[in-house]
């Protein structure tokens, strides 16, 4: 199905208006997003998805409303995994409470005018060239059996090659001002970490990019369905980090439930380069009759793995432990930095999340407690938080 030039204008300023909405109603005044605001927000971008999906379904046909629904929910998971990457960025710069929400906007934007690029440039080369789709598959294998390396979830990408650039390049300073991009130190202007931080989270959106746009092109080549199911995944993604901030650790088993996708959207994607194939040394330039995957069988692949990985991760003891003690880690952490944030109110709830994280710590058996990385400094710690707020209860 062709859209037309009215329907992309209107899809288009629509998506505009929800990004300019989030920022003046939501972002302009820095503040840390309670859990219900959180859950709310997230809940409403999750609807308008769905409801948009509903409409192409209705107007566009089956066909064209379980594309977007597949690639929807690809691209969402994928964004969750993100998610990870974007959480080890802002710690690493020690990014205050309040200003999380302005990066992870940026973030959203910048990722979305890349992903676009992508898109189009994608779009160009499948309809010139047939032998793309060997390419992409290739690529969807490759970025599989990375996600089954260990400790794969973006360790060191805050310190990439474009941060280290800049701060040999430009006066930079470790302080923040507020969510200032520039300061003036000495009276020279710097830039602020705040705006390293973006220009990290923009990098990695960069990379995120190769494997999502052909993950999804592996779906659908219908670009309006590609362009519409890619935005709509991003959009709620800041208010999901809020909501889920402290959960992330829990699904350890996602990357394994993404690598299971990737790789079925990448053998997908080489079938398919098999049955279009005009390469001359593969069965001599003719298509080769091959298995093509439907996308009512890839909604339903995608959809069961998403299904078996989450419910194993949330049932698995090692899964409650881990998460119980990364969350006292980072809380410990964030209680003791006096620049995560100015707000009574989070650093209360920050130290009632370390209790009750204690608590459960406590309850697990010695060989889950005992599996954590560098357990006697998380120890010290935890200590030394609680001696902090009974410092400041004895004031």
């Amino acid at each position: 199905m062709t859209v037309s030039p009215l329907i992309w204008g209107i899809t288009i300023v629509v998506i505009l208006a929800l990004l300019a909405f989030d920022y003046f109603f939501h972002i302009r005044k820095a503040h840390v997003p309670s859990l219900k605001e959180a859950a709310v927000w997230s809940s409403i971008y999750v609807g308008l998805a769905i409801v948009f999906g509903i409409l192409v379904l209705v107007f566009g046909g089956a066909q064209m409303g379980s594309e977007y629904f597949a690639g929807y929910i690809t691209e969402k998971a994928l964004s969750v995994d993100n998610l990870f990457v974007f959480l080890i960025i802002m710690a690493s710069f020690r990014v205050p409470r309040e200003d999380q929400q302005k990066v992870l906007l940026f973030g959203i934007v910048f990722s979305l005018i890349a992903r676009t690029g992508f898109i189009f440039l994608g779009a160009a080369l499948i309809n010139s060239f047939a032998w793309v789709f060997y390419i992409f598959g290739l690529i969807l294998l490759l970025t599989a059996g990375n996600l089954l390396k260990p400790g794969d979830h973006g360790d060191g990408q805050a310190n990439n090659f474009i941060i280290r650039l800049a701060k040999k390049l430009f006066h930079t300073t470790d302080k923040y001002d507020g969510d200032k991009l520039f300061t003036m130190v000495n009276g020279k202007r710097a830039l602020t970490p705040m705006l390293l931080v973006m220009v990290a989270i923009g990098g990695t959106d960069i990379l995120f990019a190769l494997d999502s746009i052909p993950a999804i092109f592996g779906l659908t080549q219908n670009v309006f369905i590609v362009f519409t199911a890619t935005a709509f995944s991003l959009m709620g993604l800041r208010q999901l980090y809020f909501l889920i901030d402290g959960l992330l650790d829990r699904l350890i088993y996602l990357s394994y439930g993404l690598a299971a996708i990737l790789a079925f959207i990448g053998v997908k994607l080489i079938l398919h380069a098999l049955h279009e194939n005009n390469l001359p040394f593969i069965n001599g330039g003719e298509h080769v009759n091959v298995i093509e995957i439907t996308t009512g069988l890839s909604l339903s692949v995608i959809i069961g793995v998403l299904v078996i990985t989450v419910v194993l991760s949330l049932i698995s003891p090692a899964g409650k432990a881990q998460t119980a003690i990364n969350n006292a880690r980072r809380h410990a952490v964030d209680y003791l930095d006096l620049d995560y944030t100015a707000d009574a109110n989070e650093r209360e709830r920050i130290y009632r999340a370390l209790t009750a994280e204690e608590a459960q710590i406590v309850q697990m058996p010695l060989k889950y407690r005992n599996k954590a990385k560098d357990v006697e400094k998380i120890r010290e710690q935890v200590a030394e938080a609680h001696r902090q707020h009974e410092a400041f209860l004895n004031r």
